[in-house]
């Protein structure tokens, strides 16, 4: 799809007929005329949301993972020194991003990649790069409180059986962290298909590029608007219920046998108690 498509002028007579159009009339049409186009633009947006949480969820985890890493008592001057420049330039990192609007940061990558060292960046690269780069600032401090809210005795524990820095991280503290993020990270997603209409300023065709577009060709903002509304909505709503429907399999039944090899152990029937349903142990 090209911004070109909605460039044409509509003629007297199609201008009369919208006009004569009531609310609903002028909502069909938009739909009937311009309903693949805003399914490409509702594709777009969410094939962007999507890949870009992903990815921000990977530069957040690396991010905040060095920011809780403490140096050992035996690493020497050196080492303490790089992590702790390391760390300021993360922390420079998060707060720059997460401190600025993503269509301002959108305008200075785009047009500053061009500028200052000559790297014309393509349309999805330059989304990609964009979403990405801002989700991860907001996901590294999100893995950050995640991990800190794990109990300080989980990491003790394994580092008492001889496990490593990363293996504490990978093997106990993360799987513990991401049920706490979770919710998150579907939150982010949400914010991403929204926030995706920011892309417009460097001519990215997405949803509310193709609402522009539309509404400008036709002169029907309103309608053309309450379309839109209407689609970001389905998208968001279905994100939401399977990312909710994810975080209940996380949690496990609420019904489980105990694993045990004593014969004379009861181990049918036990159940977690559920204080909103009243149920009992």
């Amino acid at each position: 799809m090209k911004p070109s498509q909605f460039s044409h002028s509509l003629s007297d007579g199609e201008k009369m007929t919208i006009a004569e159009m009531n609310f609903l009339q002028r909502m069909f049409y938009i739909l009937q005329h311009y309903g693949s186009s805003l399914l490409k633009g509702a594709a777009t947006t969410m094939a962007i949301a999507i890949i870009c949480t992903l990815l921000g969820c990977v530069i957040g985890f690396a991010v905040g993972l060095v920011q809780t890493t403490e140096p050992h008592k035996k690493d020497g001057i050196i080492k303490r020194g790089f992590l702790k420049v390391v760390k300021i330039i993360l922390t420079a990192y998060v707060e720059v991003f997460r401190g600025t609007p993503m269509m301002l940061q959108a305008a200075f990558i785009y047009y500053g990649m061009s500028q200052l060292f000559g790297i014309n960046l393509g349309m999805w690269s330059a989304a990609i790069i964009i979403v990405s780069v801002n989700t991860g600032a907001y996901m590294a401090e999100t893995v950050r409180g995640g991990i800190l809210s794990v109990d300080p005795g989980q990491s003790e524990g394994a580092r008492a059986i001889g496990m490593s820095h990363f293996q504490t991280m990978m093997l106990v503290i993360l799987p513990q962290a991401l049920r706490n993020i979770m919710p998150q990270i579907g939150n982010n997603l949400i914010i991403n298909i929204k926030d995706t209409c920011v892309l417009s300023i460097i001519g990215t065709v997405e949803l509310f590029f193709t609402f522009k577009s539309i509404s400008g060709a036709l002169y029907t903002y309103f309608e053309a608007a309450t379309v839109t509304m209407i689609i970001y909505f389905i998208l968001t709503f279905a994100c939401s219920r399977i990312l909710r429907y994810v975080e209940t399999k996380m949690d496990g039944p609420s019904n489980f046998d105990l694993a045990t090899t004593d014969t004379l152990a009861f181990t049918s029937g036990l159940t977690r108690y559920d204080a909103k349903k009243g149920g009992t142990f």
